[in-house]
C-alpha cells in the first residue's frame, strides 16, 4: 500500500498558522454580527465627542508613523515592509471611511470624499500592492546589492592590478637607467 500524493502534501504542507486560526476567526466574525445589529438599534444618531479634536490628531500622527515607517522598511529592503504596508493600507482605509461618515453635508463632505477617493484609497491600494509584493521587491532590492558589491569587488581587484602592474614597470624603468 503507498502514499498519495495528497498525503504526501498534506504531510510537508507548512502552514502560515496553526490549523485553529482559521475556526476560530470565522466564529469571532460571525459572534459580531449580532454585536453590529445591536449598535445599530441602540446608539444615538448624533453624538458629542469630548476629544474628538485629539482623537483625530493622535489617528493621524499614528498614520504619519505608519507611513514613514513603510517608507523606511522599504528603503531598507526590509522584508517586514509588507507588515508595515498592510497596517498602513488599514489606516488609510479607516481615516477614509471616519471622514467621510463624520462629515456633515455641505462643502466638507466634498472635501472629504475626494480626499478619500482620491488620496487615501489609491495610496491604502499602493499599501496593499506592496504588501503583495514586499517579498519579489526585496528579493529584487537584494540582488541589485549584490550586483553593486560584485562590481566593486571588481573594481578593487582591477586597480590592485593596475597598481601592481605600475609598480612592476616603474622598477623595470628605474632598473634601466
Amino acid at each position: 500500500m503507498g502514499v498519495t500524493a495528497d498525503e504526501v502534501h498534506r504531510a510537508t504542507e507548512v502552514r502560515p498558522a496553526p490549523r485553529w486560526v482559521a475556526p476560530t476567526f470565522v466564529v469571532l466574525a460571525l459572534l459580531t454580527l449580532p454585536w453590529i445589529g445591536y449598535l445599530a438599534l441602540t446608539l444615538p444618531r448624533h453624538a458629542v465627542a469630548v476629544h474628538y479634536r485629539a482623537a483625530w490628531v493622535g489617528f493621524d500622527l499614528g498614520l504619519v508613523a505608519l507611513l514613514a515607517l513603510t517608507a523606511w522598511r522599504a528603503y531598507r529592503g526590509d522584508r517586514r515592509v509588507v507588515v508595515a504596508a498592510t497596517a498602513t493600507a488599514t489606516l488609510l482605509a479607516v481615516d477614509a471611511w471616519f471622514d467621510v461618515v463624520t462629515t456633515p453635508a455641505g462643502p466638507d463632505l466634498v472635501v472629504s470624499v475626494l480626499s478619500a477617493a482620491l488620496v487615501e484609497l489609491p495610496l491604502a491600494a499602493v499599501c496593499l500592492w506592496i504588501a503583495r509584493h514586499g517579498d519579489r521587491m526585496v528579493a529584487r532590492r537584494l540582488r541589485l546589492l549584490a550586483v553593486r558589491a560584485q562590481l566593486a569587488t571588481d573594481r578593487a581587484d582591477a586597480a590592485r592590478r593596475t597598481a601592481v602592474t605600475a609598480r612592476r614597470r616603474l622598477a623595470r624603468f628605474r632598473g634601466r637607467r
